[in-house]
């Protein structure tokens, strides 16, 4: 997508011309990026949230909240399972292609389906981890924390540095 878009950018400003169909060609990709992300991010945990609220709470109510979360994921993902195969369905009865470039359009539209499938898989896995004990909520992105573990990383490497290397006096 970013090759797509870089050629097609250097295309049109020095050679002035350009792709036709690449502008809906990265439009396409992009979604599929963001629909297939969506059950990548619920994998590695990297969704950001705010949950300092329900931090405060105990490990049995952080549970219960995290599985209230991920069963409204699930429905959410049904509803995109459901409304996705219809547009599917509904483009391959009519059998449209895109405007720019010769793509069926229920192709580009069956990444709906099929992201939300592995959305709801993915929902389903933290559902199971959460029933289970292994895990204690819906975990999210914590940046803040990140950021902090990486400058406490900084910082003990650069106290690393001082005493592995002790300075010498000038004679």
């Amino acid at each position: 997508m970013t090759s797509l878009t870089f050629v097609n950018v250097v295309m049109r400003y020095v050679f002035n011309s350009g792709l036709t169909w690449a502008l809906e060609i990265t439009e396409f990709l992009f979604a599929w990026l963001i629909l297939f992300g969506m059950s990548y991010g619920v994998k590695v945990g990297s969704h950001i949230g705010v949950d300092a609220l329900v931090r405060l709470f105990p490990d049995r109510v952080q549970r219960v909240i995290g599985l209230f979360v991920v069963a409204t994921g699930i429905l959410y993902s049904s509803w995109l399972i459901i409304g996705g195969w219809e547009l599917v369905s509904f483009n391959h009865m009519l059998e449209m292609e895109a405007e720019d470039s010769p793509i069926m359009l229920w192709f580009v539209y069956l990444i709906m389906p099929v992201g939300a499938a592995l959305l709801a898989f993915r929902l389903a896995q933290v559902g199971w981890r959460i029933i289970t004990g292994k895990q204690v909520g819906f975990n999210l992105a914590d940046e803040a924390r990140e950021a902090i573990d990486q400058l406490n990383h900084a910082g003990n490497a650069a106290d690393g540095d001082k005493t592995a290397t002790p300075s010498k006096p000038n004679a």
